[in-house]
Parts: C-alpha cells; structure tokens; sequence
C-alpha cells in the first residue's frame, strides 16, 4: 500500500494539479447541479451530479486511491464482478429469506466515517485525507451521482459487513450486502437479526427502514434484488409473461405495428435493443431456455425486418 504523506505524490500519482483540486474543493457548491430520478415506489431519488471535472477527479480517486482499500466478499454491488445475480444465488433453496433495508443510504453516511474508512491516517497525512473528504463528499451526504460514492460506501461499510457476516457464521446463515438492501437466509430469527443490525447500524449513523422489512419463508416467493431463489435462481413470471407477450406480438403483426399499437415513440432500433437486453438478462438468470435462446437470435437478426437498419 503506497502511503501519501506530502501533496506533491498525491498530485503525481492522480494526475491533476494541486491548484485545481484546492480550486475544486473550495467551491464544491459550482461544481454540482440537481437531478431527479423516478422510484418505483413513486417518489423521486435526488441526485446531486458533479460537472466534468470535478467527475473526472473523483474517477481518478476511484481508480488510484480507493481500488487498493479492502471491502467484504459479502458485498456484491460496485465491484469487479459483483451483480444482482451474484447476491442472489447464495440464497437458493433456503427455508426462509428475510430482507433489510438500509434507510437513506447515501444521504446518511457522515463525512467523519469517508475519512476514517476511504482514507485513513495511516496512509494519508491529515492536510490529504480532508482534501479527498471534501471532494468527494456534498453537504451532508455522499453524492449519488459521483463515480466515487459507490466505491467509498462499500469502503465505509467494510467492518460492518465482517461483523454481520461472523455473526451470521455461527447461527448458519448467509448474508450478503447490495448496497442498502441486505439478505439473510437459512433460518433467520427477524427480530434477532433486526436487533443485531441496527446496534452495528446505529454507529455508522444509519438507521433500518422498517416498511421494506420482509421476511419470506419457503412457501411464498422469495425475491432477492428482483430474482426469485425458491428453488432455483429465475427471474418473476410477470416479467417473463410480459416479455413473452412482446415478443409474441413483434413476431406476429411486426415490429413497427406492435410499436405503434403501443405508443411507442422511440427508434426500432432502440426498442429492439431493449428487447434483448431483457432476453440476455433472462438468460444470464436461467441460462440454456431455448425459447429464450431463439428469441435472441430472432432479435439479433433485426427482429424479422427486411429493411436496412443501423
């Protein structure tokens, strides 16, 4: 582990001067604007997104600095081969599933914890370890729209998650952690893992949503990072029957009809696109389906259009 203790080798090895990041953290608030995005719950996710520099900054301290820090195996989201798959499949066959969720995530995690966990004094000097703070940090939470907030938050969550993950060892269950959404399953005891949880939580300064809480025994559909685990990973039958659906219609009267009868305003190029994106995540999640198989290769010749296409 390279250890930062004067400005001049953080500047070398970032690749940015010293007078642009102290330019850049001292007027943080013009480097930012708002953005909001749809929930499926029907709120909206405020995002505050940083412009292209200060974006280009915080992927390089991603890429330099924080890409050498240790995470837990039990995180599965933002890293190198980590995916809503790979959380989910632990959790196959179980007798009972129970989901967490980690209210306010982002917003809630405090800059004294970025500083301790994502750039600790053991490896930067103090003047460093507030200037990496401050930039990829905004007011009070972690911005959800810069490319470093995933990696840190997982940086942030490191003890947490060997805590939680020892914890689980000795009772035989198995925990994984996608972002705020954590899955415990074997034969999980709610109000034990909930207590347990929360006084690790509290700490951190972060808190459980209670109204996401779900504890999903064998004989219900149990759903992890929207794929179902009962007996083997596969993706919800509404949305295989909806998929079908589409398929079966763009097959039957066409692409551009289909697109039309549904009103449907984007390229058909685009909207194939989508379409086989949906049919390879099937796939990844049941792969070998040779409806789904043929549907690809149906979609991959231009969804049955004669026509050029780009």
């Amino acid at each position: 582990m390279i250890v930062y203790r004067e400005l001049s080798s953080l500047v070398h090895d970032l690749g940015i001067s010293a007078r642009t990041l102290y330019a850049v953290s001292n007027g943080l608030d013009q480097h930012y604007r708002r953005a909001e995005l749809p929930k499926a719950d029907g709120g909206v996710r405020a995002l505050s997104v940083p412009d292209p520099l200060l974006k280009h900054i915080q992927r390089r301290i991603t890429q330099v600095l924080l890409v050498h820090m240790p995470i837990s195996p039990c995180a599965t989201a933002y890293r190198y081969g980590g995916s809503v798959l790979v959380n989910a499949a632990p959790h196959v066959g179980q007798s009972a599933v129970l989901r967490l969720d980690i209210q306010r995530f982002f917003d809630s995690i405090r800059y004294t914890s970025v500083k301790e966990a994502a750039f600790p004094a053991d490896i930067y000097a103090e003047p460093l370890r507030i200037l990496l703070g401050m930039l990829c940090y905004h007011r009070e939470g972690l911005p959800q729209g810069a490319p470093s907030s995933p990696a840190i938050s997982n940086i942030v969550m490191a003890d947490f998650d060997a805590q939680v993950s020892a914890w689980c060892r000795e009772r035989g269950l198995t925990y994984t952690r996608y972002c705020d959404d954590m899955t415990f399953s074997g034969a999980p005891v709610p109000s034990e893992v909930v207590s347990f949880v929360s006084d690790r939580l509290r700490p951190l300064g972060l808190f459980l949503n209670r109204r996401k809480t779900r504890y999903l025994p064998s004989d219900r559909r149990q759903l992890v990072t929207g794929i179902v685990v009962n007996q083997a990973l596969n993706t919800p039958a509404e949305y295989r029957r909806k998929l079908r659906q589409e398929l079966h219609f763009c097959q039957r009267y066409g692409v551009a009809a289909h697109m039309a009868w549904q009103g449907l305003t984007c390229s058909e190029d685009a909207y194939l696109a989508r379409l086989l994106g949906q049919v390879n995540y099937a796939l990844q999640i049941s792969p070998g389906r040779s409806d789904l198989e043929q549907a690809r290769a149906w979609l991959r010749a231009g969804g049955g259009r004669t026509e050029p296409h780009t």
